[in-house]
């Protein structure tokens, strides 16, 4: 796919995961503006599976990398993007989400799975986060595969399985971008 088009996907997918994260966040969400042209999502490379982009939150560069699920199931008509994000804030770094594609059940829970390494995500809306971006972002590194188990719509088991290939890469990209402070 054209670079120019996952710009364009991840433009579409930024929303839902920058408003669910801001939730979680110290301070409430501001009422976003209006994005320019020259606040849209700017590609740092593509590594392998995954894409890594910056783009501009209220005046403060956000860095993110970000893979889409190379295979779910059971195949649910209707579902969204299935997208799997690790991002860097001001405010805060590792923030690790997937996007469902769907909105979750109150209070659900998300397993996943990469290789030894068990790893808890809370639920809110459409977005599931890392309990412990740390220990997912450490997981992540050393594995080819992560596997989501969560609850579906009408009580349907579903299982999104994520590419790790070019996640290390990706995510030194991030954190050139945004360094630590």
């Amino acid at each position: 796919m054209p670079s120019r088009h996952l710009l364009i996907l991840a433009a579409a997918a930024w929303p839902s995961l920058a408003l669910a994260q801001s939730k979680t966040a110290a301070h409430p969400p501001a009422r976003e503006p209006a994005r320019s042209a020259s606040a849209a999502p700017k590609s740092i490379g593509k590594f392998e599976d995954w894409q890594a982009v910056t783009h501009q939150e209220g005046g403060q560069l956000v860095c993110y990398a970000f893979v889409r699920a190379a295979s779910s199931q059971p195949a649910l008509p209707g579902r969204g993007e299935i997208v799997l994000t690790v991002t860097h804030r001001n405010g805060g770094r590792d923030s690790v989400a997937i996007s469902a594609g769907f909105p979750y059940a109150a209070d659900a829970e998300v397993q996943m799975s990469v290789e030894q390494a068990q790893l808890a995500f809370y639920t809110a809306g459409r977005s599931a986060f890392a309990r412990d971006g740390r220990a997912a972002v450490a997981a992540f590194v050393k594995a080819r595969e992560a596997v989501a188990k969560s609850p579906g719509p009408r009580s349907t088991a579903v299982t999104d399985t994520f590419s790790l290939r070019g996640f290390s890469p990706a995510y030194a990209a991030i954190n050139k971008a945004c360094p630590a402070k």
